[in-house]
């Protein structure tokens, strides 16, 4: 069987969902599973229009009002969900959706971004290495794990428009993009980087700049999985043509034979 996920930052649920790019993008997708992030919005706040539809759906949403916030809808039926990484001091901001599927656990993250002057950079960090720990347990358990959602992170110099102007900056800082080297020295892959090592491949653009039109970008969202799952990969895309946010949407199509 194949199963098509979605991940998106949609920089408000409810502002995205005023847009007909949205529902153009929405109303026509052929994925199984499609993950936002920065929701923005508690469960009961979702547009009426985004609760009607025939999906199953599970929302992780931030103490504070209008502020962060994941939600997930799935065609294929959870076989569990937790919200949050079980770390009292990092789980108030509703930035983790872990949901059990039959073929893989999926991980929806809003990573936290370090901020101005890198003020949560140590929040950051913390978070990263608590979901790290959890990451490399399951795997050990022989679990597959599908990690999605905006990271907040510029992993290489690849991935920014400007490598040099980036440097010292928030998504771009050495601790940062050394966590990403960590994950992957833990046996985790990135996998738009299986299909594309090309340059130019961005999932954000500022606003104020007009970034988007000049391709002026960075790439801030991830779908990873880990080593033992990359024969289960089938593709994974920048869907760089779909409007709506400041992020575009990115895929991964994943492929489990005879099951």
């Amino acid at each position: 069987m194949s199963i098509k996920l979605v991940s998106w930052n949609v920089n408000g649920i409810r502002a995205v969902s005023k847009k007909d790019e949205f529902w153009n993008w929405f109303e026509n997708t052929d994925a199984d599973i499609i993950n936002f992030q920065e929701v923005r919005a508690s469960e009961d706040k979702i547009p009426k229009k985004l609760v009607r539809v025939d999906y199953h759906k599970c929302f992780n949403e931030a103490e504070r009002k209008g502020y962060s916030g994941v939600g997930t809808y799935s065609k294929i039926e959870p076989v569990e969900v937790v919200r949050g990484l079980g770390v009292e001091e990092l789980d108030s901001e509703g930035r983790v959706l872990k949901i059990t599927y039959p073929h893989f656990i999926l991980y929806n993250i809003y990573f936290p971004n370090s901020g101005m002057e890198a003020k949560r950079l140590d929040f950051k960090v913390d978070f990263c290495n608590a979901l790290l720990e959890q990451l490399v347990e399951l795997k050990k358990q022989g679990e597959n794990i599908v990690i999605t959602g905006d990271y907040n992170i510029a992993h290489n110099p690849i991935d920014v428009y400007n490598p040099k102007n980036c440097e010292g900056k928030s998504g771009y800082l050495p601790e940062e993009r050394a966590w990403l080297d960590q994950l992957e020295e833990a046996g985790f892959v990135d996998t738009f980087r299986m299909f594309d090592e090309g340059e130019n491949n961005f999932t954000w653009w500022s606003y104020r700049t007009r970034a988007r039109e000049r391709n002026a970008g960075w790439r801030l969202d991830y779908f990873y999985v880990n080593e033992e799952m990359k024969d289960n990969v089938k593709s994974a895309e920048i869907l760089s043509d779909v409007y709506g946010s400041d992020h575009c949407p990115v895929t991964l199509e994943l492929d489990f034979k005879n099951k």
